[in-house]
């Protein structure tokens, strides 16, 4: 039996200790347990977390598919292997879903609805009886229409049960000597592309490719967000200045990946740019 998600909370907590304290306490009360495994911070603290409580009875599972960087799934597999836990791959094809490739402002909610239903099922045939996954507090701030689907699928985000922040969860991981604790936030590659535009392989090659690139030449935080033959790039402010030295070389291979112009944000990177047309409609 799948366990429905519980209010942990009525007020907010006054400390991380206390926070970390309620954490312990709902993790210990799990048999077999599956941890939605992503290789970010959010997620490898919740998976440390239930192998240190649960052991054995604690195992994670990363969901690959194109829209996953294969630079991520490697250190997501790094990350599982150094803290002990097993890790289970799990293909997925929500990219053939015409609900989804439509690329819709609902499209997380399909993609989350199609992956923690695959889950649930490996889960009943294996005989795991909870299914968590790492979405922190902070997240109920932004758009996120994926919450619902894991809301209805019975899945447990026990961090944002918590009240856990992000910068919490950093300071933990942080104590806890976690290499990751200072990764910056990822994304799938789909959210580069602007709601309508219909998500093809292609694109999300072109991207994925555009910002591995980037990568190598020492950005950590990034996007490349995909406007058709249009690249613009975010990139924290600080980091104006390197990308303006490296813009020839920068210039050179996105043209060579496929894009035509390639522009600079001066606002800056943002998670979820592409989402803040739909909050100043008031659609969140």
């Amino acid at each position: 039996m799948f366990i429905a998600p519980g209010c942990l909370l009525n007020g907010r907590l006054g400390d991380m200790k206390k926070k970390l304290e309620i954490l312990q306490n709902e993790v210990s009360k799990m048999a077999n347990t599956l941890v939605a495994f992503s290789g970010g911070v959010d997620s490898t603290l919740l998976a440390k977390l239930a192998l240190d409580i649960l052991g054995k009875k604690a195992t994670a599972v990363i969901v690959t598919s194109p829209t996953l960087p294969d630079r991520e799934l490697q250190e997501a597999r790094e990350i599982a292997a150094l803290i002990g836990i097993e890790l289970i791959e799990m293909q997925s094809d929500e990219i053939d879903l015409p609900e989804y490739y439509i690329n819709s402002d609902q499209r997380c909610y399909v993609c989350k609805d199609h992956r923690y239903r695959m889950l649930r099922k490996y889960a009943a045939q294996n005989d795991f009886h909870t299914i968590l996954d790492g979405s922190n507090a902070d997240d109920l701030s932004d758009f996120r229409p994926g919450h619902k689907a894991v809301k209805e699928l019975g899945v447990r985000s026990l961090l944002q049960e918590a009240g856990f922040s992000k910068a919490e969860i950093r300071k933990l991981a942080k104590e806890m000597d976690l290499p990751n604790w200072d990764k910056p936030s990822s994304a799938c590659l789909a959210s580069r592309i602007p709601y309508g535009i219909k998500i093809t392989l292609d694109q999300l090659t072109q991207i994925s490719r555009a910002e591995e690139f980037l990568y190598q030449l020492g950005y950590r935080q990034l996007r490349v967000r995909h406007h058709g033959d249009i690249a613009r790039l975010e990139v924290p402010p600080e980091d104006f200045n390197k990308l303006l030295n490296d813009r020839e070389q920068i210039n050179q291979k996105l043209i060579e990946i496929g894009y035509s112009y390639i522009t600079l944000d001066i606002r800056g990177f943002r998670s979820g740019s592409l989402n803040e047309g739909i909050k100043k409609n008031g659609s969140n």
